[in-house]
């Protein structure tokens, strides 16, 4: 390879870094339920959620990028279905939190059998994610081409899947330090209402966004 490509390579690994940290940190639903697991939860109990999403975000932009988002790109209602499944679901999550009963702090489950997610309901919850659908396949275009696309689709994985564990693990300790920061009255439930928020607000864009990649 000469250092013409090499250097192409470098500066595209360098964006796809950027722009895996800068959307794995930056709030969503993701971490706004990653958020107030903790707090509700405790670290620990909230672990296998944040797995489930650090590692089901890449493999999902692994298979979008070996083929699987043309059918995301071609297929307008397909994308609506997600569109308008994806924002109830959402929609009932923001509810589920904001309306979570006070209990003895960071329990592993509710009275009310409420539990943390596991690992494989935090990976399928990207499959039904609208937001996540159109990021992987942002990212396939301009980072996964050329004539080793298994390769480049394994890379991209795995620099996400490294933001995706460094991010997940700080929004759940994050949530499990206000939890015990704020008990498990008024000042919990105000938490639990402001990620629901965050929840809602991300609902709302999905709702009036086009949710279509351009090529």
């Amino acid at each position: 390879m000469d250092g013409t490509a090499t250097a192409i390579g470098i500066e595209n690994l360098a964006a796809l870094a950027a722009l895996a940290f800068a959307a794995s940190f930056t709030p969503g639903p993701n971490n706004a339920l990653l958020s107030a697991s903790g707090a509700r939860f405790g670290l620990r109990a909230t672990l296998p959620h944040a797995r489930g999403v650090a590692l089901g975000f890449p493999l999902m932009v692994f298979c979008v990028a070996l083929g699987l988002g043309q059918a995301f790109q071609q297929s307008e209602i397909l994308r609506e279905v997600l569109r308008w499944g994806g924002a109830a679901l959402m929609a009932w999550l923001a509810w589920k939190i904001a309306s979570a009963r006070p209990a003895p702090a960071q329990v592993s489950a509710e009275p009310d059998g409420r539990r943390p997610w596991s690992f494989l309901q935090a990976a399928a919850f990207q499959w039904v994610n609208p937001k996540a659908w159109v990021m992987a396949v942002g990212i396939a275009a301009p980072f996964v081409e050329g004539a080793s696309p298994v390769r480049h689709a394994l890379v991209a994985a795995g620099v996400f899947a490294l933001s995706g564990l460094l991010s997940t693990h700080a929004w759940a300790a994050f949530g499990a330090v206000m939890g015990r920061f704020l008990g498990q009255g008024l000042r919990l439930r105000l938490f639990n209402l402001a990620m629901a928020g965050l929840i809602l607000l991300g609902v709302a864009a999905l709702l009036v966004e086009d949710l279509s990649v351009p090529a």
